[in-house]
């Protein structure tokens, strides 16, 4: 498997941008894995400026597939005192495959101290834990998972997760990286296996340097409604102590 770090620092500069190889384990497919592909946006608007704040909210949109070498090009929509709206475009031999807003926003003194976040439903997994790890030709071998088993509820995701090789790597690209790992929640209504394709994800930041222990992420997805095609579901992440670090949506295609 070919760790992320890798992959970003042998990165070129290409007609304004970065130009990165996608390999074959870390696709989905026909295309790169939807986390892969955020991460390597993220790399990029990061690199715009040396003096960003936090990162606290990204938008994306899946476009198309991405695969083998593709180009990353970031612009700095607006930038004020408080936060830097970058836009970070993935294009492939296709055309663009991936475009994403990331906000960065340094915090601001404020009247309001409010905190509700549950903790982590479920503990992390010992250390002796039996772990699932994907094949070695599919995006999924970079990854050890591990499920608690009883926990989650009809069309419902909840699983432990983490990057096999994070070493080296940001604590906001590592969890781009991971934060996309699960199926669609409405994949637990099928049987059988159907093609899907994510087509929008929003992710909220709760925590500005997010850290966990050991490489564990608690995922989860869940959705409500899902038919003709499409699902809506909200995806929570936390860390190995139980803090919620990050909230999201996403709306995914289903093509069975």
């Amino acid at each position: 498997m070919t760790p992320l770090a890798d992959i970003l620092a042998a990165a070129t500069r290409k007609d304004g941008g970065l130009a990165v190889d996608i390999p074959a384990d870390w696709m989905q497919g026909r295309t790169a894995y939807g986390g892969i592909s955020t991460a390597i946006a993220l790399h990029g608007a990061m690199g715009i400026e040396s003096d960003l704040p936090p990162l606290r909210s990204a938008q994306i949109s899946f476009i198309g597939p991405l695969a083998g070498t593709v180009r990353i090009s970031a612009t700095k929509l607006r930038r004020g005192r408080n936060a830097a709206f970058i836009q970070s475009d993935v294009t492939g031999a296709g055309g663009l495959g991936l475009r994403a807003t990331f906000v960065f926003m340094n915090a601001i003194a404020s009247r309001i101290a409010h905190d509700a976040t549950p903790p982590a439903p479920v503990a992390p997994p010992p250390d002796d834990a039996e772990l699932f790890t994907g094949p070695e030709n599919h995006f999924t071998g970079n990854f050890d998972f591990f499920d608690s088993g009883g926990e989650a509820g009809d069309a419902e995701w909840l699983r432990w997760g983490r990057l096999r090789a994070r070493d080296g790597l940001h604590p906001m690209v590592e969890l781009m990286a991971i934060a996309d790992a699960l199926p669609p929640a409405a994949y637990t209504l099928m049987e059988g296996s159907a093609p899907l394709s994510s087509l929008s994800w929003i992710v909220n930041l709760l925590d500005t340097a997010p850290n966990t222990d050991n490489g564990w992420w608690l995922l989860r997805a869940e959705t409500d409604r899902a038919r003709d095609g499409y699902s809506s579901q909200r995806m929570t992440i936390w860390n190995a102590r139980g803090e919620k670090v990050a909230e999201g949506m996403q709306g995914v295609a289903i093509f069975g």
